[in-house]
């Protein structure tokens, strides 16, 4: 039986994901500093509540609740051997609530970062870092995750720990990092290094993108660099945007975000104007917003590329690298970089 993850993108131009995970167990009742994998096993009702909610809004795509679920996070909260069990219950109660709702959606077994600053700046190998993603990938697929869901990562030497232990479960796998220093992650890697990364992971990614970072805006300024990058490769990639829900806010002593559910619309949009396939909203986007974008995505046909007069006007302010590159200002094998684009090069780029 084909993949439902493929399956979906053969019959749709467009999938919807979820939004935030932990904006809204929050709002369930989740408190500052406590580990949200533990309500995986102490309250899977709440947790499927969280599920069906986005499947109710309309998603194609809802992710586990195993973002911090690998071992490294779990051992700040004395949980590192409770892995296999916080990532298993997380998948088989979205898998029934999948089940009960009568819908195609897939299940996307969500893993982010160790947390851990990878050689050579730190002190954490790929090796090392594979073994933990290993045992996530496999609690996710034995809990029946549909694909694995690596998001938010931001070095190169991380992508490859990820992707390494994700393959092991043989699962389709999408990548996404977040872009937020100017127009690059925090270890320095921009759209197109992405798009380059794929001729050296060792298996083939089923789609990759961005995720969370500065905003709406930056997320499709890095929608429409990736997609640059991969025409100038002549590679035709499945590309992911799952931008934060406006420009997050210190208020009354609580993160709050500005989007509204039609700025979300208008970012998803732009979104698919841009080349996304997958689209969703990451940090402060609820069951609202997401429910406004299914709306968009069932009645919008793909227009010309947004220009950045345009997102900007309409989204917020794009920082200067990320408009360098929107200029055409591209570091891929065999060009050039322009002014004020520092050349990443394959090879300073392979470990």
């Amino acid at each position: 039986m084909k993949n439902i993850f493929l399956k979906l993108l053969d019959e749709k131009q467009t999938l919807l994901i979820d939004g935030a995970t932990g904006t809204n167990l929050f709002a369930l009742g989740l408190q500052s500093g406590d580990s949200p994998e533990f309500w995986n096993t102490d309250f899977p009702e709440r947790v499927a509540s969280h599920y069906r909610s986005f499947i109710d809004a309309g998603s194609d795509i809802v992710l586990t609740n195993t973002f911090g679920g690998n071992s490294y996070r779990l051992k700040l909260h004395d949980a590192q051997d409770r892995v296999v069990e916080f990532n298993r219950a997380a998948a088989r109660i979205l898998v029934s609530e999948v089940a009960a709702s009568g819908r195609d959606i897939v299940v996307a077994g969500s893993m982010g970062p160790t947390g851990e600053i990878f050689a050579p700046a730190g002190l954490m190998t790929i090796e090392e870092g594979e073994i933990a993603f290993a045992e996530q990938a496999m609690a996710l697929k034995e809990g029946g995750a549909d694909i694995l869901w690596i998001e938010t990562l931001s070095s190169i030497e991380e992508c490859h720990a990820a992707v390494r232990g994700a393959s092991v479960t043989g699962l389709p796998i999408v990548l996404t990092l977040s872009i937020e220093t100017n127009g690059r992650t925090m270890m320095g890697i921009t759209p197109s290094d992405l798009v380059q990364l794929q001729d050296d992971l060792c298996t083939p990614l089923a789609a990759y993108g961005t995720n969370c970072g500065l905003g709406a805006a930056e997320v499709i300024a890095g929608i429409i660099n990736m997609k640059q990058a991969a025409d100038l490769a002549n590679v035709k990639p499945i590309l992911v945007a799952k931008g934060n829900c406006g420009i997050p806010e210190w208020i009354d002593g609580k993160i709050c975000y500005s989007g509204t559910p039609e700025l979300m619309a208008i970012y998803t949009k732009m979104a698919i104007d841009s080349g996304a396939r997958i689209i969703g909203g990451c940090c402060g986007t609820s069951p609202k917003h997401v429910a406004e974008m299914r709306k968009v995505i069932d009645s919008h046909e793909k227009g010309d590329t947004p220009d950045l007069a345009r997102i900007e006007s309409e989204l917020g302010v794009i920082t200067s690298g990320a408009k360098a590159q929107m200029g055409g200002d591209l570091t891929i094998a065999g060009g050039a970089a322009g002014p004020g684009h520092k050349a990443s090069g394959r090879s300073r780029r392979r470990r």
